[in-house]
């Protein structure tokens, strides 16, 4: 079902907003399974930075992936699956208002990462969340190329970004 999928790019699982899901700590969906134990940990370094104001159950820390019903302060993932596509790089609107703040609310959070993570999990965080924006545009380039490919073999097509008709 569109909408609460996430995108497979060069080995990264891409949500509707941009995260690698592969890299994400809370990412509990198959092949990434979580135990308890790290679940728990996630849950308390989630509250040292500042992502939750407590530490919260392993089963509100996991995380299955994008979905409308998913806990997201940015609403993507509900944006996404009410238009018809898996991530924001899909959307003629894209970078919109929302993914902008988006982008500068997650950038606002490396710093406290920095001071709190161990060197490995700040590694993981920083693929997990801080390229979105360029994940999202990586996305973006290849469906624009695929899209200019599609122009140049059939030139009277009028296919654009957005949901499939």
């Amino acid at each position: 079902k569109r909408g609460e999928e996430t995108t497979v790019m060069k080995g990264k699982i891409i949500a509707a907003c941009g995260n690698d899901c592969s890299e994400c700590p809370r990412y509990s969906a198959y092949p990434y399974e979580k135990t308890e134990e790290e679940l728990s940990r996630t849950a308390v370094l989630w509250m040292r930075i500042g992502y939750r104001d407590r530490v919260v159950p392993t089963c509100e820390i996991a995380c299955r992936g994008c979905g409308p019903d998913n806990r997201c302060r940015y609403g993507a993932a509900a944006c996404c699956a009410e238009r018809s596509i898996d991530t924001c790089a899909e959307c003629p609107e894209y970078p919109c208002g929302n993914m902008k703040e988006c982008f500068r609310i997650t950038a606002s959070f490396e710093p406290k990462c920095r001071e709190v993570c161990t060197d490995a999990e700040y590694e993981r965080i920083g693929k997990a969340f801080f390229e979105k924006e360029k994940n999202l545009d990586g996305l973006l380039k290849n469906l624009d190329g695929l899209l200019n490919e599609i122009r140049e073999t059939d030139p009277g097509s009028d296919v654009k970004r957005g949901p499939a008709g």
